[in-house]
This record gives structure tokens, sequence and C-alpha cells, in this order.
């Protein structure tokens, strides 16, 4: 049976430039939010894994990728380069193609 202060297996990184290392951590960092976020669906889930990892043994992997879930929703580009433009994939046309 896990705590509360099993640490994750990667820090999480958060929008802030901080880190979530334990569940501990995770758990202060959900219950500090505004109301109307804490209370949305992908926040909700990252709780339900959350206690399920530090109460009932549940797996640690769920609560991480439960809280990068929402921290950084689908739509949020994680990184974003203004000096470089999109690198597409097979720019240049095969042999066979020319």
């Amino acid at each position: 049976m896990m705590n509360w202060s099993t640490r994750f297996p990667e820090p999480i990184p958060l929008p802030d430039g901080g880190q979530l290392r334990t569940l501990q951590d995770a758990g202060a960092y959900i219950t500090k939010l505004v109301k109307q976020t804490h209370d949305s669906e992908p926040w909700q889930n990252a709780m339900h894994v959350l206690i399920q990892a530090a109460d009932h043994g549940g797996p640690v992997e769920f609560a991480r990728l439960g809280l990068m879930q929402a921290l950084w929703p689908k739509d949020t580009p994680v990184y974003h380069s203004v000096d470089k433009g999109p690198k597409w994939r097979n720019r240049t046309k095969l042999v066979r193609d020319r």
C-alpha cells in the first residue's frame, strides 16, 4: 500500500515552471485551484486517480497521466518555439516520384 509521500517516476512540470514530485504535492496543487477549475471534469478525474494511488495502492503512473491530461489539455501546445517554423515530414519527394 502506498501513501501520499510516494514519488512520481518523473516530476510533473507545471505551467508556471514548478514541479510536482510526490502525490502529496499533486494533492496540494489541486486543492489550491480555483473552484471552477477544480470542479472541471479533467481535474476531478486527476483527483480520483490520485486518491486511488495514494489510499488504495493504485498505479502511480495513472495518477501521473491524469495530472498531465488536466494540466496540459489536448489543444494546448506543450512546446512552442517562436523562432522556428513547423517541421513537415517528407518535404522532399522520393526519387520515384520526381
